[in-house]
């Protein structure tokens, strides 16, 4: 059986025609697949890691905080790994991711999510407490011995003066002078007196 050359020019033509757009199918399909745009945000900050990009092209990334640029627009290539440091925040903010893909408005990106509040972190154990080394003892000290007995005892008492002594100075001589002048005054006139009346009888015997 003979086959005509235009039927087999037309086989061929349309066997090639299906290769060539299996082929584009293929292309076309493969760098939708191939595009990664992975991020994470967390309450300190945003993690980016975009990858598989086509490399022929330009590509952009922006990323805004609450409509402030944490990253201006850059470019890059195939891929792209950075982590953006948040700002201190006491409350909720919104990141917002763009991405825009050199080779289609299809492959890009426009996301938005949220970075919570961080919560306060408490130490794990509270200092302790300082303690004293040695507790105050609830004795009470021995009292030592009274400064009035200890003077009585280590030395005698100074004498008192009497009540009926009149407030004199001492003039070194004691209150009994005046009966032993008296007396002995006595004894003088007395002796006197006998001397003279012995002289007395003698004179009247002669």
């Amino acid at each position: 059986m003979t086959i005509p050359r235009r039927s087999l020019r037309a086989a061929e033509t349309l066997a090639a025609a299906a290769v060539v757009g299996l082929t584009g199918t293929v292309l076309s399909a493969g760098p939708a697949a191939a595009h990664t745009p992975t991020w994470a945000v967390t309450c300190t900050e945003v993690s980016l890691d975009l990858t598989a990009y086509n490399g022929n092209v330009t590509n952009q990334v922006t990323v805004t905080v609450d409509g402030k640029d944490l990253l201006p627009t850059e470019t890059f290539g195939k891929e792209l790994h950075k982590k953006l440091e948040l700002p201190k925040h006491d409350k909720e903010l919104t990141v917002h991711l763009v991405v825009k893909a050199g080779d289609g408005d299809n492959f890009s990106r426009d996301e938005t999510k949220s970075a919570p509040v961080c919560e306060a972190t408490t130490p794990s154990r509270a200092p302790s407490e300082a303690t004293p080394s040695q507790s105050p003892s609830s004795e009470a000290p021995v009292e030592s011995a009274k400064p009035s007995e200890a003077a009585s005892e280590s030395a005698p008492a100074a004498a008192s003066p009497s009540p009926s002594s009149p407030d004199l100075a001492e003039t070194g001589s004691s209150s009994a002078t005046p009966i032993i002048g008296g007396a002995a005054v006595a004894v003088l006139l007395a002796g006197g007196g006998i001397m003279w009346s012995v002289r007395k009888r003698r004179t009247a015997q002669h």
